[in-house]
C-alpha cells in the first residue's frame, strides 16, 4: 500500500473516531436498561410492577394513604372527603400535585394521568366502582394495581398493600408505629372500664328519608378504631350484604328502644368540626332517643373522625376518642 493510501486511511479512520465521539457528546444515548420488575398478588391475580417505583398515580382511599408514607407521587384523584383529617404537611402535599380524576371514579381523566408519566397507578376504590373505570386504557398507560375498600376494618391491611405497592414501606410503618402505640396506652388507660360496657353506635349514613338510622356493630367505620382501645359494640346485623353491609345496618327509627336500649353507652359519629351529620340528627331529635336508658344517664358521647381509613388518621380519631371518652376514665 502507498504512503498517501496508508494516510487517507489513517485519517478516515480518525474522522469516524472523532464522529462517534462528538456523537455521544451531543446526547446520543447508550440503549436503555430495563428497569427491575416484581410480580404483585392480587386477589384476582398477579400483576408485574416495577421493582422500584418512580412516578405512582393514586386514586380514591390510596389517596391519603399513599402522601401519608412519602410515596413518589405524581397526579392523585381529588379527596375532598379527606381533607379535614390532613395535617398541614399532608396538605400542602395534596395540595401541590396535579389532580388526574375527581371524586368519583367516572370523573378519572385518562389524558391527564398519561401526561403525568406513571410508572404505576394504584386504584383505591370499591370493586363494584371499577366499571366505571375503563382498565383496559389505564394498563395502557402503566401497570394497574386496584386495591379498594371492602369491610370498614379492613383499611389496616389494604393501605399497607398500598404503600407496598408504591414502594412507601418504610414512611407507612413509621405512621402505624405511632398509632400502635397510642392504642396500647389508650387500651391500658381505659381497661376497666371499656370492656366492661354494653356499647351501641350511631353512624353518618343513616337513611332519613326512609325513616332509618344508621346502627354499626364491631369493625364499622364508626366502631373499629374504638375496638382498638377495648371497645366492644354488642349485637351484629341481621342479614349480611357483604362490605360494610356485614357490620352495620338500617333499622326504622321506630327500632330505637329495640335496638339499643340495651347498651350502657352510645357512641354516634359528628363531623370533623363536632358537628351532627343529618342523618345523626335525625336521631338526636328523636323523643325516642332522649328515651334510652344510656342517654338520660348522660353516656352519649359524640365522636369524630369515624371515617379514618389511614393510621395518619386514625390517630386523630384516637385523640377525638379519648377526649370524648374521658368521663368514663375518671369514675
Amino acid at each position: 500500500m502507498s504512503i498517501g493510501r496508508k494516510l487517507g486511511s489513517a485519517l478516515m479512520l480518525a474522522l469516524v473516531v472523532v464522529t462517534a465521539g462528538c456523537g455521544s457528546d451531543s446526547g446520543a444515548q447508550a440503549p436503555a436498561v430495563k428497569a427491575a420488575t416484581r410480580v404483585f398478588k392480587l386477589p384476582d391475580g398477579e400483576v408485574t410492577i416495577p421493582a422500584d417505583p418512580r412516578r405512582v398515580v393514586a386514586t380514591g382511599y390510596a389517596v391519603p394513604v399513599l402522601i401519608e408514607a412519602g410515596a413518589p407521587l405524581a397526579g392523585i384523584s381529588s379527596w375532598k372527603r379527606g381533607l379535614p383529617m390532613m395535617d398541614a404537611k399532608a396538605r400542602a402535599a395534596y395540595d401541590k400535585l396535579p389532580k388526574v380524576a375527581g371524586e368519583t371514579a367516572a370523573e378519572t381523566n385518562y389524558e391527564a394521568i398519561a401526561n403525568a408519566k406513571p410508572d404505576l397507578i394504584v386504584i383505591g376504590v370499591p370493586a363494584p366502582v371499577l366499571a366505571d373505570i375503563d382498565l383496559k386504557r389505564l394498563r395502557s398507560i402503566a401497570p394497574v394495581v386496584t386495591i379498594g375498600p371492602t369491610i370498614p376494618s379492613a383499611w389496616r391491611e389494604l393501605s399497607q398493600r398500598q404503600a407496598e405497592a408504591a414502594g412507601a414501606l418504610e414512611g407507612f410503618d413509621a405512621v402505624k408505629a405511632a398509632y400502635d402505640a397510642k392504642a396500647a396506652e389508650l387500651k391500658q388507660k381505659y381497661e376497666k372500664v371499656l370492656p366492661q360496657l354494653k356499647l351501641a353506635h350511631v353512624g353518618a349514613y343513616g337513611q332519613v328519608d326512609k325513616g332509618a338510622f344508621h346502627r354499626e356493630f364491631n369493625g364499622s367505620w364508626g366502631t373499629n378504631i374504638a375496638n382498638d382501645i377495648g371497645a366492644d359494640y354488642y349485637g351484629q346485623v341481621k342479614v349480611k350484604g357483604g362490605g360494610s353491609k356485614d357490620v352495620s345496618e338500617y333499622p326504622s327509627i321506630e327500632e330505637l328502644p329495640t335496638a339499643l336500649g340495651e347498651a350502657d353507652a352510645i357512641t354516634y359519629s359528628v363531623a370533623a368540626d363536632g358537628k351532627p351529620l343529618p342523618a345523626v340528627q335525625y336521631v338526636l331529635d328523636s323523643e325516642l332517643w332522649k328515651q334510652l336508658p344510656a342517654v338520660k344517664a348522660g353516656k352519649a358521647y359524640a365522636i369524630r373522625y369515624t371515617e379514618a381509613a389511614t393510621y395518619g388518621q386514625a390517630l386523630l380519631a384516637l385523640d377525638a376518642l379519648d377526649t370524648s371518652l374521658a368521663p368514663l376514665a375518671a369514675k
